[in-house]
């Protein structure tokens, strides 16, 4: 049999077969694998065949099934290829995916990648997807999660966007989560906000296919009698697919994914992969809500040991303070009555002497000394006192003007002048009146050394979000921080038996009330007091 065509030439010119495009040059000289690759399914050859058949020749039916044999298998070779290098991708994506799923313990994290998987074009491809999670308080499976688009344009967007950069799985997840997740759960709540379904209703299509636990397809949404219309009109689509979330046997919830924007059809093999996919993705998401859970529990925990080691040392401290108040009260009416007896002796001694008795001098030193000791005392009973407040609400104005009182004879005599400027809307106090009054006595007439020559001391009061503050500064009072920290310990000085209990005792009034007290000491401005007064009983600590 004779033929024109360029099937059976060792050699061809470029243009004389037009299955050979630019990049395939080499094929013009390579007669095999030209034939094999390009004319084997060239219409030219077919001609050839068939007028080689109409020949009569014994060998026709021969070579006419060995070509479609030939012609076969090729196919199911480049069909099997295909199929590998589908296989290939989904595994590459399955093992990636299963070890962000595997060892995360975040749960936006694993919600992140499960929708982006499921969504992505390099995952399994769908338009949109919801998650609804089962709370076992309420017996409710709640809308959580939506992801993708709500319109083409937004779709063509996103999809855009996504080829542009590039980016493998674990990036879009990590993308979603850092910069959409709040948006994306923004623009579908309005879904998701009706996307609630009591499990005790056995009846509802979601919890029909989340009992099966096995994925649902719904088709002809619209007009089927076993999907609630409200559904259907809530998701606007004829075609969507239930995926239940099992980890074991306990139900974790449930994914609706749909192909809303593209309207491509969901196949068996999607349904399958997502089947797969949804084992990890339930077991990640039970994981991480219990490790949610857990660091809750535990915080809680951290939390009540904080507080009972708080309420140790409360305890401790306060009976070491009761201790302290016992032994100083003991102390102090042990020491008092043997005191009355001296002072009072001396007293009557000094009445009865005369100017010019040489005995006045020493008896004048006893009864000062004896004055001196019954303040001590007084101070230590206080101190005692202070153990056990009792607050009520008081005027701050009264509080002031009674302590203003009740040293303006001590403080004239010491050349001092004081100023009170009473700010406005000044609420009352939940306060012990008696333990302020002696605590801004303290402060008003303390006998810290080193004093200057501004001998004016103001007070000043604030409505504050805080409660009502009080600043008393004293101008006179040279003295640096530390040695001023130092004195505010009980004791820290005892060289005329009371500098070292003054303000200590004023601090441990304050803080049995729960009232900030704090002593500023700055050398050119002398000191501040500032003290915080509460305005409400729940401000008590």
């Amino acid at each position: 049999m004779d033929s024109d065509f360029c099937w059976n030439r060792d050699c061809i010119a470029q243009g004389e077969c037009l299955n050979i495009h630019n990049d395939e040059k080499e094929l013009l000289d390579l007669k095999e694998q030209r034939q094999l690759q390009k004319c084997i399914e060239c219409d030219r050859l077919a001609a050839d065949i068939a007028r080689f058949q109409d020949s009569s020749n014994p060998l026709s039916p021969i070579l006419s099934l060995l070509l479609s044999e030939y012609q076969r298998q090729k196919n199911q070779i480049q069909s099997l290829g295909n199929f590998l290098d589908t296989k290939t991708l989904e595994i590459r994506f399955l093992h990636e995916l299963g070890y962000v799923l595997q060892s995360s313990v975040d749960l936006d994290e694993v919600l992140s990648v499960a929708l982006t998987a499921i969504t992505a074009g390099k995952g399994f491809g769908m338009n949109r997807a919801f998650l609804l999670l089962k709370d076992r308080e309420t017996g409710l499976l709640n809308g959580y999660l939506g992801i993708g688009p709500r319109t083409l344009e937004e779709a063509g967007q996103v999809w855009n966007e996504i080829s542009s950069k590039d980016m493998d799985l674990k990036s879009l997840a990590q993308n979603f989560r850092l910069n959409k997740l709040s948006s994306e759960r923004a623009k579908f709540h309005d879904i998701l906000e009706q996307l609630t379904i009591p499990i005790s209703d056995t009846n509802h299509i979601i919890v029909k296919a989340l009992a099966s636990q096995h994925p649902v397809l719904i088709e002809d949404a619209f007009n089927n009698p076993d999907v609630p219309a409200e559904l259907a009109r809530l998701l606007g689509v004829d075609t969507f697919l239930l995926m239940p979330l099992i980890s074991r046997t306990r139900r974790i919830g449930m994914i609706i994914a749909d192909n809303f924007i593209t309207h491509r059809r969901i196949s068996d093999d999607d349904m399958r992969s997502l089947e797969s996919f949804s084992f990890p993705v339930a077991f990640a998401i039970e994981r991480a809500a219990l490790y949610d859970k857990l660091q809750v529990e535990l915080n809680r925990v951290t939390e009540a040991g904080k507080k009972l080691k708080e309420q140790q040392d409360l305890i401790v401290r306060m009976e070491n303070m009761a201790l302290v108040g016992r032994i100083t009260s003991s102390i102090a009416h042990s020491v008092r009555n043997p005191l009355m007896v001296i002072g009072g002796f001396a007293r009557s001694m000094l009445k009865n002497s005369s100017e010019s008795d040489p005995r006045r001098t020493f008896i004048e030193s006893i009864v000062a000394e004896t004055r001196h000791l019954e303040g001590v005392l007084d101070e230590i009973l206080n101190y005692s006192d202070s153990l056990y407040p009792t607050r009520d609400f008081w005027d701050v104005n009264q509080l002031i003007e009674t302590a203003l009182r009740d040293t303006s004879d001590l403080l004239t005599a010491e050349g001092y002048g004081t100023i009170y400027t009473p700010g406005d809307h000044i609420p009352p106090v939940y306060i012990d009146f008696k333990q302020l009054s002696y605590s801004l006595r303290t402060i008003l007439q303390s006998d810290i050394s080193g004093v200057g020559e501004d001998k004016t001391i103001t007070i000043t009061s604030e409505n504050r979000e805080s409660g009502v503050v009080l600043v008393v500064k004293d101008r006179s009072r040279n003295i640096t921080q530390a040695e001023l920290d130092h004195l505010l310990i009980p004791f820290s000085e005892t060289r005329d038996l009371g500098a070292g209990l003054g303000l200590a005792l004023c601090k441990t009034m304050l803080e049995k009330q729960g009232i900030p007290f704090l002593a500023i000491a700055d050398e050119p401005e002398g000191i501040r007091y500032i003290i915080t007064l509460p305005t409400h009983k729940e401000e008590q600590s």
